[in-house]
């Protein structure tokens, strides 16, 4: 018996979503796997400092909140009355408990999922391709959650926008995993102020990318003192001492490259050596800049003056993330202002990417990483998601879903393949638009403020001549 006819004991019905939905189901074995009730509130006893438990489950705040962010509910109070009969409580303590939720809880919970989910993609084998093979690479970035709306006592005579807070968010893309986040309740911080934070899990090896608003003395120099590198964008207000001029170094697909060799000293005076490399781009940046200035202490043995500013220009990936995170999943629920509330949303809104991100690797070990790299479409596959699971929780009661979460993680690496291998890739195929037409000027008549556009048509068919 294979891994998925295991699962199969769920009988017929639950063949028909494999065969129809068979991503829908790879989200909710793993939800069951990883996050099931009673894994997730025995994770929440070890890990809660101050908040406590009287007969709201965190279990339960959990599943009522995600189906928002995976888009399935439209707002929290929808899904409350969804599932108003096995809550047990007012949908007033359901927003109190959310309120209450530590920001270390809502990051320890995006650490939690990375870990457990890592081996799952390992298992599969739907890794990625080493970027700089021998060093973990990081990527580092900052994230403001937009303003919410006005529904506290102390925001509604007030016009300015209302932060929730802000985060630094910490991506992987050999496993294309959110391993770590940094949540910060004042939506106003300076981002700089969390990099103490960060600095705290930097390991030796690790190679951390990052823009020009993370090239601090103290942040650079503090990465390699604890044997890790980093290839960021140099900052105009940092100080340095040249010690070689620039020699070229040739040209790559956007610009020519050249490197130096400065000297940049931290808080105490000791010197570092560094790579500074200029590139001249043929195309301007979005903010128009032509030449960019790079900052790195990768050996030139592990990494060309091209080869760094190519990796570079793959930071892009973490800014990639968070735009699909606004795109296909609720990850900035603007109806909750108590900052809490909204960095524990956002927080799930990454627990949910990093699902995703186990899926992608299913998929890219069966058909091929350039194939879902290029071709499929995450909108596509959380777009089933959202249409086809509360049909599918409906058709096969949530006990039911438990066989996954007793499976072996050689069982469910082979459940989660055989499902990818069901996948109907031209579904999920990407729409790309063709190059944006620029816009005409448009007449403007005082005299009329509407047009009928069948009128317009019916002279845009008049006018055709006949061949």
């Amino acid at each position: 018996m294979d891994s998925l006819q295991e699962a199969a004991m769920l009988g017929k019905v639950f063949d028909r979503f494999v065969e129809k939905s068979p991503i829908s189901v790879m989200v909710r074995g793993l939800l069951e796997r990883v996050l099931g009730a009673e894994q997730l509130d025995a994770w929440y006893a070890r890990t809660v400092e101050k908040q406590y438990t009287r007969t709201l489950l965190f279990s339960t705040v959990y599943n009522l909140l995600s189906q928002v962010v995976f888009c399935i509910q439209p707002s929290l109070h929808a899904a409350y009355r969804h599932h108003e009969d096995t809550v047990g409580t007012s949908v007033v303590s359901v927003y109190n408990k959310l309120n209450g939720v530590e920001t270390h809880t809502s990051a320890e919970l995006v650490r939690y999922s990375a870990t457990v989910l890592r081996p799952l993609i390992a298992q599969v084998g739907g890794g990625c391709v080493p970027w700089l093979p021998g060093m973990r690479v990081k990527i580092v970035d900052g994230n403001c959650i937009e303003a919410t709306e006005h529904r506290l006592k102390e925001l509604r005579t007030l016009q300015a926008g209302a932060l929730p807070g802000k985060s630094l968010v910490v991506y992987e893309p050999a496993e294309g995993l959110v391993t770590d986040v940094f949540p910060c309740e004042d939506g106003h911080a300076q981002e700089r102020s969390l990099f103490g934070a960060v600095l705290q899990t930097v390991q030796a090896g690790d190679l951390w990318m990052q823009d020009r608003n993370f090239c601090t003395c103290a942040f650079l120099c503090d990465i390699a003192r604890r044997g890790a590198f980093f290839i960021t964008r140099q900052h105009a207000g940092l100080p340095y001492e040249k010690v070689t001029s620039f020699c070229p170094a040739g040209r790559m697909e956007t610009g020519r490259v050249a490197e130096q060799r400065v000297v940049v000293r931290d808080a105490q005076g000791t010197a570092y050596l560094f790579r500074r490399l200029r590139v001249q781009l043929d195309e301007p940046t979005r903010d128009g800049d032509r030449v960019l200035y790079l900052l790195t202490n990768v050996p030139l043995r592990k990494a060309s003056p091209k080869r760094v500013a190519r990796l570079y220009r793959k930071r892009w990936t973490l800014e990639t993330a968070f735009q699909r995170l606004e795109a296909y999943f609720h990850s900035e629920i603007n109806t909750l202002g108590y900052p809490k509330a909204a960095l524990f949303g956002f927080c799930l809104a990454l627990v949910a990417y990093n699902m995703m991100a186990v899926v992608l690797a299913a998929l890219r070990s069966v058909h091929g990483e350039p194939i879902i790299e290029h071709d499929v479409s995450l909108y596509y596959m959380t777009n089933e998601l959202a249409t086809t699971y509360t049909g599918m929780m409906i058709a096969i009661p949530e006990h039911e879903w438990r066989v996954f979460s007793s499976m072996s993680l050689a069982a469910m690496g082979e459940t989660l393949l055989a499902l990818a291998r069901k996948v109907c890739l031209r579904a999920l195929r990407k729409s790309p638009r063709g190059p944006k037409k620029p816009r005409p000027k448009r007449a403007k008549d005082s005299k009329r403020s509407h047009v009928a556009t069948a009128k317009l048509l019916m002279n845009r068919k008049g006018n055709l001549v006949a061949p």
